[in-house]
């Protein structure tokens, strides 16, 4: 075995017995120290080491615990058999490594602070600690959080118009994760197909697919989805976005809200309703939501938190129809609540001291800015070779580009100026266009007063490509 030299402790990332362990674990892996080849006693190898007989000790116990030697009464320490395919690893860190060297993402993209009020959901965050810290040692209920049950139901009934109680509500870490507790719910009441948009959301159609669902795509027009094209005489789920179709932009109107909740009615289905960003709508009010003229109790909304406060939050709910919650009482033991609890209770109080509605309000105010004056730098710089559809909500709208460059290629290079766009095929949307290139152009984190320049740099990259 090669002669062990410390490091001196003060610039080292590891105590003397750890770098110990480490250089006869290495000889070990290496093939210098041979199976069952003998080690040296405790206080020879100290010696040797000019180190401590409690330190030898210490690195000799980890490598016993691991497997890498063995110790046999009366007679000393010896190499383990380790099996042929192992090698040796560097297992060297960095020396004080800091929190920037594991965010490698920072930075990739534009961002703006000027999009949520952190200073006032850290005051939130501060009085969960504060005054509720004895709340935190217990995990959160497997439906959600009470309080910020009862705060969402508040806020529905003023701003959607949907009237639900508590209990209804079923809080998750995303709509996809919300998506598998009712997958198991549709399985109890018998229902094995699901309806979807086509194009559409397609994460949801891979939730339920995975669950064995038969799943039926059905058209969307710029009314929404084909009514007439679902089954009927079958019990069956349709998952739809009415207020704004992914990726199509396209808005049910109210007859054939009416007409949607008549067949769900008629056929003893279930309508999914997925209001993902039905708060950012700049032109006009928000539209009225399903669930909230569903007077047969077949409808289950969706929403989401991402969109409105920031996307790390990861919180999502889902209101359930009265016949359903009981089907969740039943079996809603079988799983754990996947959302912070202590982000619960922030929201919680950020939605009851009217934070959550002053953002919402500051928000639509501001993409509304963005969005228009992300339309017109299109339309300045490139009115002849790229077409904006989709441009009257949400965070993003669609870019149909004139190019020979692959949708990939336009993404990359829009990536290199910290703009964030993705093909448009990334969300279901097969478009039969070999010409014109799909994409989805993410405007709400670029600064306003920097939206016409990044705009004017990328079309040059584009040209210049």
């Amino acid at each position: 075995m090669k002669p062990f030299v410390p490091t001196d402790n003060v610039n080292s990332d590891a105590s003397l017995y750890i770098q110990l362990y480490r250089h006869i674990k290495g000889e070990i892996l290496s093939g210098n120290l041979r199976i069952d080849e003998k080690l040296p006693s405790l206080r020879k190898l100290a010696q040797e080491s000019d180190i401590s007989v409690t330190t030898v000790s210490q690195a000799y116990n980890q490598l016993l615990t691991e497997g890498y030697i063995a110790s046999r009464p009366q007679s000393g320490y010896y190499v383990a058999e380790i099996p042929t395919t192992a090698v040796s690893k560097d297992e060297s860190v960095p020396l004080n490594p800091e929190f920037d060297d594991f965010t490698p993402d920072r930075g990739r993209y534009l961002h703006d602070l000027d999009t949520f009020d952190f200073l006032k959901w850290k005051k939130c965050s501060a009085r969960v600690l504060n005054e509720y810290a004895d709340m935190l040692l217990f995990e959160s209920d497997v439906q959600g959080e009470a309080a910020l049950r009862f705060e969402i139901c508040k806020y529905l009934y003023s701003s959607r118009g949907v009237s639900a109680t508590p209990e209804q509500v079923v809080i998750g870490a995303g709509t996809q994760q919300l998506t598998a507790h009712l997958a198991r719910i549709l399985t109890i009441m018998g229902i094995d197909m699901v309806c979807t948009e086509d194009p559409g959301y397609i994460p949801i159609q891979n939730v339920f697919r995975d669950r064995g669902f038969a799943i039926a795509k059905i058209p969307v027009t710029e009314n929404g989805i084909s009514i007439e094209k679902l089954p009927v005489n079958i019990s069956s789920a349709v998952y739809v976005s009415p207020a704004n179709q992914f990726p199509t932009g396209s808005v049910m109107p109210i007859g054939a809200r009416y007409k949607l909740l008549e067949w769900a009615r008629n056929n003893s289905s279930i309508i999914l309703e997925d209001d993902y960003d039905s708060e950012l709508r700049y032109l006009g009010k928000p539209i009225p939501a399903l669930k909230g003229l569903d007077e047969s109790d077949s409808v289950v909304y969706f929403g989401s938190f991402s969109a409105t406060l920031f996307p790390a939050i990861k919180i999502s709910y889902m209101i359930l129809p009265e016949k359903m919650v009981r089907i969740f009482e039943n079996i809603k033991a079988d799983y754990t609540q996947t959302c912070s609890k202590a982000e619960q209770l922030t929201l919680a109080l950020f939605m009851e001291d009217g934070y959550y509605y002053t953002n919402i309000k500051r928000l639509r105010k501001l993409y509304a800015q963005k969005l228009q004056a992300a339309a017109d730098a299109f339309e300045k710089y490139s009115k002849e070779f790229i077409e904006t559809t989709n441009t009257k909500s949400g965070i993003n709208f669609t870019l149909a580009v004139d190019s020979e460059l692959s949708a990939d290629k336009l993404c990359t290079i829009g990536s290199t100026l910290g703009l964030h766009i993705v093909p448009l095929s990334y969300g279901g949307y097969e478009v039969n266009d070999k010409k014109k290139k799909h994409l989805i152009f993410y405007f709400n984190q670029i600064p306003l007063d920097k939206i016409d320049t990044c705009i004017r740099d990328l079309i040059n990259a584009w040209r210049a490509s």
